[in-house]
């Protein structure tokens, strides 16, 4: 038999790719466990952006629901505040039929202070409430000046005439009282 004589050179690219092959597989494997683990990594992060999606999703269509219900809400409460209005304001609408069918002057006279006991009535009902302005030093949060008078016998500053009431809800003026104020 003959030996096969080997170059040394070629045993050790030999030994050199086999020592190579086995580091390679042994990279193979650590990558494939680092793929594998990177695969794990990806799908739980993508479990967890569909979660929140989902969770985002039912927010929004929380949020939205409450915006609508909200828009109903306030229309329904428009609509019952004028109603009520309406309604506090149909009695003084009856009597002032009422008075306009009597034809003696001394029964129109009484039909129509009733009217504007009537109107009295709803307003205090309603919180509304007449801007007291005669005689009172003038605030132009509440008094509206239209005429100016010079007129000694008066105070500083004081309203002298009362042109158009002003009225008063809580604590938001309804209408200015048109005023004449002296000095």
């Amino acid at each position: 038999m003959q030996e096969e004589i080997k170059n040394p050179e070629t045993v050790e690219e030999t030994v050199t790719t086999e020592e190579s092959n086995k580091k390679d597989k042994k990279k193979s494997k650590k990558s494939d466990v680092e793929i594998a683990e990177l695969k794990e990594t990806v799908l739980a992060k993508e479990k967890e952006i569909a979660e929140l999606n989902d969770k985002y999703l039912r927010l929004y269509a929380e949020y939205d629901n409450f915006r609508r219900r909200s828009a109903k809400e306030k229309e329904a409460t428009y609509f019952d505040a004028k109603s009520d209005t309406v309604k506090n304001i149909l009695p003084i609408l009856d009597n002032m039929e009422r008075a306009c069918a009597f034809t003696e002057a001394d029964k129109i006279l009484e039909g129509m202070n009733l009217i504007l006991k009537s109107f009295n009535e709803n307003f205090a009902k309603m919180d509304v409430k007449e801007i007291e302005a005669l005689g009172k030093t003038f605030d132009p949060s509440v008094h509206y000046a239209v005429m100016h008078v010079d007129d000694e016998s008066f105070g500083e500053s004081e309203v002298v005439e009362v042109l158009q009431k002003g009225y008063i809800c809580g604590d938001k003026v309804i209408r200015y009282a048109m005023v004449k104020v002296a000095n």
